[in-house]
């Protein structure tokens, strides 16, 4: 029994990193060499998601630790996230994320609601938080490098 014990000790300690990370940087780099846009929606939309999970679980580390539960509970919410069956990353960043950026000004349509400009700025252009702006340049205003 001791050695079972230690052996499935040993594969839900490896599940965590391959779940959150190894696989899915594998499948991000298929995405990437595919001509679908699918899933790159669905890679790009996980890694804006754990990265979210992550800074939570950063500041609420002393609350997390006891939770005995916690890392498994996040270990089935990833694999929600992860496994193709599911694609719980592209759902969630339809569902919750892509509306809270066109709420707040980042949407394809250019601002306000229904995708109308709200903007009294000049141009005709839809307001955008400066932080917004630095992180996801318009098209066009990237550098090469």
């Amino acid at each position: 029994m001791g050695r079972l014990w230690t052996l499935a000790t040993h594969l839900h300690s490896l599940a965590g990193p391959v779940t959150t990370l190894l696989y899915p940087l594998y499948a991000s780099v298929i995405a990437i060499e595919s001509t679908t846009k699918v899933d790159d929606e669905q890679w790009l939309a996980y890694w804006i998601l754990y990265s979210f999970l992550t800074l939570i679980e950063m500041l609420l580390q002393p609350i997390l630790q006891w939770i005995p539960i916690w890392h498994d509970v996040k270990l089935v919410f990833v694999a929600w996230l992860v496994l193709p069956q599911f694609r719980g990353a592209a759902y969630l960043y339809e569902k919750f994320v892509r509306e809270q950026i066109r709420k707040h000004g980042r949407g394809e349509g250019g601002g306000g609601e229904n995708g109308a400009s709200t903007s009294h700025h000049h141009h005709g252009k839809a307001p955008q938080n400066k932080f917004v702006r630095f992180i996801a340049p318009n098209k066009g205003e990237q550098e090469a490098y």
